[in-house]
């Protein structure tokens, strides 16, 4: 099944956060808080202004990016966790 995000919402996959520190302990799953980065898979056209034409968003897909913690709606698809929030719901793009 494939998601195709509506006006200004963006659909990102959470990514894997370390699970051992820098100086080499190993943190238990049920110790790890929920990672805030993620990778967007798609993109919704964007909002409509007044004269009804269609602001861009400012994300794409592939772009690394970083949400609060409890951002976003969770949906499962194809046994994969998912999460779909709004573009004002991101904090930043990660430059690499």
């Amino acid at each position: 099944m494939k998601l195709r995000p509506l006006h200004d919402r963006v659909i990102v996959k959470r990514l894997e956060q370390e699970t051992k520190t820098a100086s080499g302990i190993v943190i238990p799953d049920n110790a790890a808080e929920k990672p805030d980065q993620g990778e967007v898979l798609a993109v919704g056209p964007g909002k409509r202004n007044d004269k009804g034409d269609f602001i861009v968003l400012n994300v794409k897909v592939g772009d690394r990016v970083l949400f609060g913690k409890y951002s976003g709606q969770s949906v499962k698809v194809d046994g994969e966790e998912l999460m779909v929030m709004r573009e004002e719901d991101l904090f930043a793009v990660v430059e690499k």
